[in-house]
């Protein structure tokens, strides 16, 4: 089940994405009553996908990411992978959505672009055994953990690289009914390939983060856990249409523009 969360005539609300964009009338959405982290009921009342105004798919307290869980992108990062997961935070006003801008930062010479599958938490946890993952988790989206290289290198911690306004889009929107442990993921830029991996690529898995993480932290519903990305990131300029494509899940397209 694909849930998107969207704005139409001034409204916001969630809603099950039905259809393909090859069928004839193209993707509708059927408005859910309530929200997707408890149990809800499709109203029954559908609009076209191309009449809303799709929204980051979740409003996250915190965004907590890996670092180097893929071994060619720490090897190209000049390191090797660490000996247990680095995490990190995104703040949430990082987040933004499909089709949204991401402005660039006037601090940064060096953005790149991380292509990244994201987990969706369902539900409040915390010291998650691996057996009982699948429990807390609501589905998986689409992310680019969008990243100020250069000023990642100069300092020590990366809030300022990593968590500056709209270093984290989501969407289109989570996928619930999707095995993680093997999905081909893409970056493209302008139209040319950039990155290209799988998730069975991982070093650890969405099991084995999400049990770490809870170790030490309780995670809400809405949070979002950055899984890690493979080899190719790279350098994004101001005008560039940045896209991330993750199989059975679809494609998050977002635009560099000028920070004003």
């Amino acid at each position: 089940m694909r849930i998107a969360r969207f704005s139409i005539d001034g409204n916001v609300a969630f809603g099950v994405v039905e259809g393909e964009p090859s069928d004839p009338d193209g993707p509708v959405l059927d408005i859910i009553k309530g929200h997707p982290f408890a149990e809800f009921e499709r109203s029954g009342k559908k609009v076209p996908l191309d009449r809303v105004r799709l929204l980051p798919p979740v409003l996250p307290s915190k965004v907590v990411a890996i670092g180097r869980n893929y071994a060619e992108h720490a090897a190209e990062m000049g390191g090797g992978v660490p000996e247990v997961p680095v995490a990190f935070f995104k703040p949430s006003t990082a987040v933004t959505g499909p089709g949204d801008p991401i402005p660039y930062p006037p601090f940064s010479q060096e953005v790149h672009h991380e292509a990244e599958l994201a987990v969706v938490i369902g539900r409040m946890c915390r010291e998650v055994p691996r057996e009982r993952v699948q429990d807390v988790i609501l589905g998986y989206t689409c992310a680019n953990d969008v990243t100020a290289r250069d000023v990642q290198r100069a300092e020590s911690q990366w809030a300022r690289a990593k968590g500056f306004d709209g270093s984290c889009p989501l969407g289109p929107w989570v996928e619930t009914e999707l095995d993680p442990a093997d999905l081909g993921i893409m970056c493209t830029v302008n139209g040319e390939q950039r990155q290209l991996g799988r998730t069975g690529d991982m070093v650890r898995s969405v099991a084995d983060l999400i049990t770490h993480i809870t170790e030490a932290m309780t995670l809400l519903p809405g949070d979002v856990v950055l899984t890690g990305t493979p080899a190719g990131v790279g350098p994004l300029s101001v005008g560039d249409e940045v896209a991330v494509t993750i199989e059975g899940i679809g494609t998050l397209t977002n635009k560099v523009i000028k920070r004003g």
